[in-house]
């Protein structure tokens, strides 16, 4: 496989480097898919924007499903790539995505049978949002199968050290999207317009395609991928480790999502307006949580074949760098957002009423960009050396104390503006946390090498 890094020798910078640039990218093209869907959905209305937020909130839950698998499989195969073990990197890789379908598959079921209820939960009270959210979901649920499966294939490479082959095919798969999208939702030539539905089309047919070129490209890498039958039965000993290495990040993320839906719905009580503010708003937030989470996978996989390789000083220097480079991630989001909230925006809509809504938003959750960076990068750290619980703890605790923070600040004078603080506020909490829980506690990592 010549394109693998060799991420256990070498300059540590460069190393980091070349392996989170391609995962950075292809975090921003994932991060994409819904952010051009909200670029086109946004010019038919809010009501539109506001549909495909409430039913994307299910979209997002499934990446909790998706997690055990997905952090399975990249610390699973990073580890063991450091320990020169191909029959352990083979397995994991088999048992990860043998998981990560039969999830999906389950998990599409389950949104399809009990998809008015899922929606009614968010009282949108306006009947047409409501269809247009029933339908975005149900049609998204039949193509669960590949929202799973490319993340699954994207952390196995990127475990091994080849980054760049991911970011390459998820990037064709943005491109069909690019395409796509304004044919199907606003209609053009002899496409009809769909809206909604043409939104949650595009994306399927996108990903389905990106799927179809992982497995061409899985058929080729015969190093990583020969001999894997995902007909045989898998055995409980990797299914364990799996689930040991990713659930605590699953729960993390699961929980996350779920109260996001509950401080939605808080948000639902200033009406439509501050729910797609709400969604365009964490969607241009991406600019900086995806180039950390960037960070995050090649820390991860960075942290994880040196510590399999039990070169201890490698894996220290490599956070410290790391840290190095997200900080000036953050800084930059934060005088980005600061700046220039308005202009990014306005972007997405043109009603001066969310625009208003939205530089405040921008504004208020631009304090805490660096702690979140700060935060993701080194629940990375974490991941790669096996302990996916400690970041696991800080994320479920500060995020649980977002619903009575929300609560509290939005009834006094901030009014909404009291919801966006409390975010921002437990976001820079959980950076401080998590980076010192690390630091204390490497030492006792040490002595286990």
């Amino acid at each position: 496989m010549e394109k693998t890094a060799h991420l256990t020798e070498g300059s540590i910078a460069k190393t980091l480097f070349k392996l989170a640039l391609p995962i950075m990218g292809t975090s921003f093209v994932q991060m994409s898919y819904s952010l051009i869907d909200m670029l086109w959905v946004g010019r038919i209305g809010t009501g539109a924007v506001a549909a495909v937020g409430t039913a994307g909130f299910y979209t997002w839950l499934a990446n909790a499903f998706i997690l055990i698998p997905k952090i399975g499989a990249e610390v699973g195969v990073a580890q063991a790539t450091g320990q020169k073990d191909m029959v352990e990197v083979k397995k994991h890789v088999k048992h990860s995505i043998q998981m990560g379908i039969f999830l999906a598959l389950i998990y599409g079921l389950v949104m399809i049978i009990f998809r008015k209820g899922l929606i009614g939960f968010f009282n949108l009270g306006d009947e047409e949002i409501i269809l247009a959210a029933i339908d975005y979901l149900v049609i998204v649920s039949l193509g669960f199968v590949f929202f799973f499966i490319n993340p699954i294939f994207t952390s196995i490479f990127n475990g091994y050290g080849d980054s760049k082959s991911p970011f390459v095919i998820n990037s064709i798969g943005l491109v069909i999207n690019v395409i796509l999208d304004p044919l199907l939702i606003i209609g053009i030539g002899p496409f009809p317009r769909l809206g909604v539905i043409g939104a949650a089309i595009a994306t399927i047919l996108s990903q389905a395609i990106a799927t179809l070129l992982f497995v061409i490209k899985a058929r080729k890498t015969s190093v990583i991928f020969s001999d894997i039958s995902l007909f045989h039965k898998p055995d409980l000993l990797h299914i364990r480790v799996i689930v040991k290495l990713g659930l605590p990040v699953a729960v993390q993320s699961g929980l996350f999502t779920i109260i996001s839906m509950i401080v939605a719905r808080i948000i639902a009580m200033w009406g439509p307006t501050a729910i797609a503010v709400q969604k365009i708003g964490s969607q241009i937030e991406a600019i900086s949580w995806m180039s950390a989470g960037g960070f995050q996978s090649a820390m991860s996989a960075f942290i994880g074949q040196n510590y399999g390789a039990r070169k201890w000083e490698r894996v220290d220097k490599g956070y410290t760098i790391g840290m190095i480079i997200v900080s000036f991630i953050g800084v930059f989001a934060t005088v980005l957002f600061f700046f220039g909230s308005r202009t990014l925006f306005s972007i997405f809509v043109q009603e001066e009423e969310a625009i208003l809504y939205g530089i405040q938003y921008l504004k208020i959750v631009g304090f805490s960009q660096l702690f979140m960076c700060i935060e993701i990068t080194t629940a990375g750290a974490f991941n790669g050396l096996g302990r996916t619980t400690p970041p696991s703890i800080v994320d479920i605790v500060f995020n649980s104390l977002r619903i009575p923070s929300a609560l509290i600040l939005s009834s006094t004078s901030l009014g909404i503006n009291g919801i966006w603080w409390a975010l921002s506020i437990t976001s820079i909490m959980k950076g401080v946390v998590l980076a010192m829980w690390y630091i204390i506690s490497c030492n006792k990592y040490k002595e286990e090498l």
